[in-house]
């Protein structure tokens, strides 16, 4: 008869396999949530960005006229020394963030705004009036 080794950490598997399948998806925890809302002038993404400032963001329209909305944290891990107790484990943080959107057609890239507000960075996107549209229009004369 072979010696068949059993490991005891049983425990651990049950919670992965009860949190991580079908029924509850495991979430991106590195990914802070978006939401993009449309109105008849523009487009509005809102970024979820706690504890986050303007300095930590980077919003540009890369080669290829997608908007790139990258964030960077920059903290120093200090440890403290705790008179009742020591950390096992940090989580506190989002370090790196990057996402590229496609933008659509009708967006005047040069009126983009973006602020910071109550741990949300909100992105305007303002949309072509009537008038800029028929003036984008580009005709070809044939000869």
């Amino acid at each position: 008869m072979m010696p068949v080794r059993r490991n005891q950490n049983w425990l651990p598997s049950i919670f992965n396999d009860f949190f991580d399948n079908d029924w509850m998806v495991k979430a991106n925890a590195t990914a802070p949530a978006i939401n993009v809302f449309e109105t008849e002038k523009e487009y509005k993404v809102e970024l979820a960005a706690p504890g986050m400032t303007k300095e930590d963001f980077n919003i540009h329209i890369d080669e290829e006229n997608n908007l790139v909305i990258s964030m960077e944290k920059k903290t120093e891990n200090k440890e403290e020394n705790k008179k009742e107790g020591r950390y096992l484990r940090r989580e506190f943080s989002y370090s790196k963030f990057q996402q590229t959107m496609i933008l659509p057609d009708d967006v005047d890239k040069d009126k983009i705004s973006a602020q910071v507000e109550n741990g949300v960075l909100n992105v305007n996107l303002p949309k072509f009036t009537e008038q800029e549209k028929e003036k984008a229009k580009k005709f070809i004369d044939v000869k």
